[in-house]
């Protein structure tokens, strides 16, 4: 049975994370078996804000670790990542700390927005999913890719879905012992049956897909 509306909480905690973990092993005896091996899934958070934000444009198409080790010159070079010091550098500074052209300029207009006033990102934590996203998504190098990892993971939102993950559909293809990686649709399809709890369901997969990496 479907966890009622007024069951699901806005935001993620622990207690809630094992909670929906435990309605969709109860729901899906492929999911049951990724946690009956490698437990829960963690709770992978990270501060609502600019910063946040940031590095998930520099994750867009690289590995965790390329987009970590970015980051992480980035902070070097300015302190405490904020909309003012960002804006303070220019594309070139960025393309020298390693982001591409692509991902400093949009990190860049975002600065800028964030520093006009805007983008409010705290008004934002406050909205609805749809809304949300859609407010994240008119700005330069923020796709839905991008506004779905801000939503389930700074924001912790229980039922949001990264469409076009590739990491999801490689692990999705090894737990449903699928034939071939499933596409874009399918998946979608599939987590559809995870609602309300379908960043659970993506967070149970990404659990897979790295533990099976580690070995």
């Amino acid at each position: 049975m479907e966890a009622e509306p007024d069951a699901v909480p806005r935001r993620l905690d622990r207690a809630s994370l094992l909670r929906a973990t435990r309605e969709l092993c109860r729901r899906d005896a492929d999911l049951a078996r990724v946690v009956g091996a490698y437990g829960p899934p963690p709770l992978w958070a990270r501060a609502p804000g600019f910063s946040s934000l940031v590095q998930i444009i520099l994750g867009q198409h690289v590995s965790t670790t390329s987009a970590r080790a970015v980051f992480r010159r980035l902070q070097a070079a300015v302190g405490k990542v904020t909309g003012k010091r960002l804006a303070s550098l220019s594309s070139a500074e960025l393309r020298d700390l390693g982001l591409t052209r692509q991902k400093a300029e949009s990190c860049l207009a975002l600065a800028r927005r964030v520093e006009a006033g805007e983008v409010d990102l705290g008004r934002i934590a406050r909205l609805d999913d749809t809304r949300a996203r859609s407010l994240l998504v008119e700005n330069r190098g923020v796709g839905e890719w991008t506004a779905a990892i801000y939503l389930l993971m700074a924001l912790r939102r229980p039922d949001v879905w990264p469409r076009g993950d590739l990491a999801l559909a490689q692990a999705a293809r090894r737990v449903k012992r699928l034939r071939s990686v499933p596409t874009t649709d399918r998946l979608d399809r599939l987590a559809t049956s995870w609602r309300p709890w379908r960043s659970v369901g993506a967070r149970i997969l990404w659990h897979h897909y790295l533990c099976e990496r580690r070995g």
